[in-house]
């Protein structure tokens, strides 16, 4: 009996110590992916300030503002639209765009697309897709332009009911996860009259396949418009779509047409719906509510001039004053679609600014509950988040949660999920999968924790060199007699202050950084064998080190100077953006020195930078063996026998209705 005693002790202290690391890691992912939207948010906002110092009739106007600049590009927010401009600006659309000019030659070997689309055209593409063909440039503009003539039809809010099928599916982020879309239509079947859908937004982004994603999806929905509802998510934004990889796999995949391809998907993401509302009851949005959500105003606003969301309303010719003079009707609207796209749950009173992301609001249980019973509405199901189960209930169980992207993070590092609503109570029923496994070999609980793990230290560790000027700095603060040596706690403290994350430094320090017999921090070790992978002298290695921190942002501002899409840009060009950077961050750059860096780039002397090559200078090479192998079992020791008590339970998240595992 003690035996048996001591054995249930040792396993939950063992299991303890799993989810402990499992919650850090995940906190590693998470941190790291909203530090990246708060930063595509500032840099936006940067731009917008650029706007108010410089003319855009300037005939020497900077570059970046000639990319931004109305003839170059549509308007990230453009005006109200009446019905002869718009017909105006389809015609305008079609004659630059016309697939009709565009051949289908005979050696295309992928999938042929008719019009009306039918259930075997879906099927078709969904076949032709698991063998990893591309559709053919003209069929894919064309299908945009139908969904485009569709959609413009739709109002803002789609209403949606089970009175037919006796039931619905609601699903959420999918981010160019392909085989998670192939997972729910196996398991619940293609959509249908008996079968309708709701896809809650982010369909593009991150993933490799957000392309077929977007394709299939509006081809679902062209097949049966009344059965398949789509809303619009934060990812359905042409700036976020610059930094977050869409751009960069349309110019991969559709080379010369990307221009073309990139304009249709633009304007189509402009014409989504922004929720839905089923039976009256439940409201579908992508990312939350705020306490000045109206659905009778959304209802009326004109989603169509937001291409970007992230961009208050009016010309880009208008200054900060002119913004605060406007009627105060635009800046409800776009307060009203920012916080229906952006916005989170938190358990706090009222609504706050969301801080964490940087756009959009955190709205309390009180905000919950008083905008849904003030539409008569029992339950708000909402996406935008990734769960580890992924799913979860808030606010008394009001809030639902569902992110249908399984593997979002790392392979194993979270489910993927969708609920299915059924008409004889509204009962969310939740189903959860994970999609295929491109390993064979099954792996332990133990062993997918220690892989998730090194994959979040490795992502963690790069910003590090990032922020190696910063850090240096810091450290040496604590460091007054230069020996190299500070104490755990002020290692800590310098991490805090300079990377900026909530991450639990002094639980994660033993993987992170060497200590020195007596017990203090070596803070270049910090460092140790991260290195970029290009042969560099040392002054264009140290600028190089310097660019890596705001290599995001850098290469935002580069997709922005490409405005043909071809993956180059000229010298001067990528000068100039370094220097945009330089004034976006306050980097304390010579221009020699990113003349030195642009040349080192120009590998062929043509006096353009490829944006492969501009990329490859960044690569990271991790030397060090503190990155163990998948298989290792080694555990985060040092402060977790602090937090860890002896019978310490491992909480079990309780849910809400029926639960079905898959793993396939």
């Amino acid at each position: 009996m003690k035996a048996a005693l001591l054995i249930q002790r040792w396993y939950r202290r063992y299991m303890a110590r799993l989810e402990i690391r499992r919650r850090t890691t995940w906190n590693i992912f998470q941190s790291i992916e909203y530090a990246g939207e708060q930063d595509q948010i500032k840099l936006y906002n940067f731009f917008n300030s650029m706007m108010t110092h410089f003319s855009v009739d300037n005939a020497n106007q900077v570059r970046i503002i000639k990319a931004f600049s109305e003839e170059q590009r549509r308007s990230l927010s453009a005006g109200t639209i009446m019905s002869d401009e718009m017909e105006a600006e389809d015609k305008e659309l079609m004659n630059s765009i016309d697939p009709d000019s565009i051949s289908v030659s005979s050696s295309y070997k992928g999938p042929h697309v008719t019009f009306p689309i039918t259930q075997n055209s879906v099927f078709a593409l969904l076949q032709a897709f698991k063998t990893k063909q591309v559709l053919h440039v003209k069929y894919l503009l064309q299908l945009l332009h139908e969904c485009r003539r569709v959609l413009r039809q739709r109002g803002n809010i789609n209403r949606a009911t089970t009175a037919i099928a006796h039931q619905l599916t609601v699903c959420g982020d999918l981010h160019g996860k392909l085989d998670d879309l192939y997972m729910i239509f196996h398991k619940n079947g293609l959509p249908s009259v008996d079968n309708p859908y709701v896809f809650n937004g982010d369909f593009v982004d991150r993933g490799n396949h957000s392309i077929e994603v977007a394709i299939i999806l509006f081809a679902c929905f062209l097949c049966s418009p009344n059965e398949v509802y789509l809303n619009r998510g934060n990812h359905e934004d042409h700036m976020m779509n610059l930094r977050y990889g869409f751009i960069k796999e349309i110019m991969r995949k559709y080379k010369e047409h990307a221009t073309k391809v990139i304009m249709m998907f633009e304007d189509v993401f402009s014409w989504l719906p922004l929720a839905t509302v089923i039976d009256d009851k439940i409201l579908v949005v992508h990312g939350g509510i705020s306490d000045d959500t109206d659905l009778e105003f959304l209802q009326t606003v004109d989603r169509h001039k937001f291409v970007s969301v992230l961009r208050p309303p009016g010309s880009m010719k208008m200054t900060t004053v002119d913004i605060q003079q406007l009627e105060m009707n635009e800046i409800q609207e776009w307060k009203q679609m920012l916080d229906i796209l952006w916005s989170d749950p938190k358990n706090i009173k009222g609504a706050a600014p969301n801080s964490f992301r940087g756009g959009g609001c955190y709205f309390g249980p009180d905000v919950t509950k008083d905008v849904l019973d003030a539409h008569n509405l029992t339950l708000l199901i909402r996406s935008h988040e990734c769960k580890p189960d992924g799913f979860e209930y808030t606010h008394d169980n009001r809030v639902l949660t569902i992110f249908s992207a399984s593997n979002y993070y790392e392979e194993g590092s979270n489910k993927g999920a969708y609920v299915k609503i059924l008409d004889n109570d509204l009962n969310p029923h939740i189903v959860q999968y994970v999609a295929g496994s491109t390993s064979r070999r099954k792996i332990t609980f133990t062993q997918r924790i220690g892989k998730l793990e090194s994959s979040a230290l490795h992502s963690l560790r790069e910003r590090f060199l990032a922020c190696k000027p910063l850090l240096t700095k810091e450290f040496q603060k604590f460091d007054q007699e230069n020996k190299g040596l500070i104490s755990p706690v002020d290692w800590c403290s310098a991490m805090e202050a300079v990377i900026g994350m909530d991450v639990p430094w002094r639980l994660m320090r033993s993987r992170l950084v060497q200590t020195a017999p007596e017990g203090l921090v070596i803070y270049q070790s910090t460092f140790h064998d991260l290195t970029f992978d290009r042969h560099q002298d040392e002054t264009i290695m140290s600028v190089t080190e310097t660019l890596y921190r705001h290599k995001d942002i850098l290469e935002t501002i580069f997709r922005i100077f490409d405005k043909d899409n071809s993956g180059f840009i000229s010298m001067a060009e990528f000068e100039e953006a370094c220097s945009i950077l330089m004034r976006h961050a306050t980097i304390p750059l010579l221009e020699s020195q990113i003349s030195d860096v642009a040349r080192s780039l120009d590998l062929n002397n043509d006096g353009h930078i490829d944006f492969n090559e501009f990329l490859e200078a960044f690569r990271i090479v991790d030397q060090d063996s503190l990155l163990k192998s998948p298989d290792s079992e080694n555990i985060i020791d040092d402060g977790i026998e602090a937090q860890v008590a002896e019978d310490t339970p491992v909480k079990v998240v309780s849910t809400k209705g029926q639960e079905e595992s898959v793993t396939s």
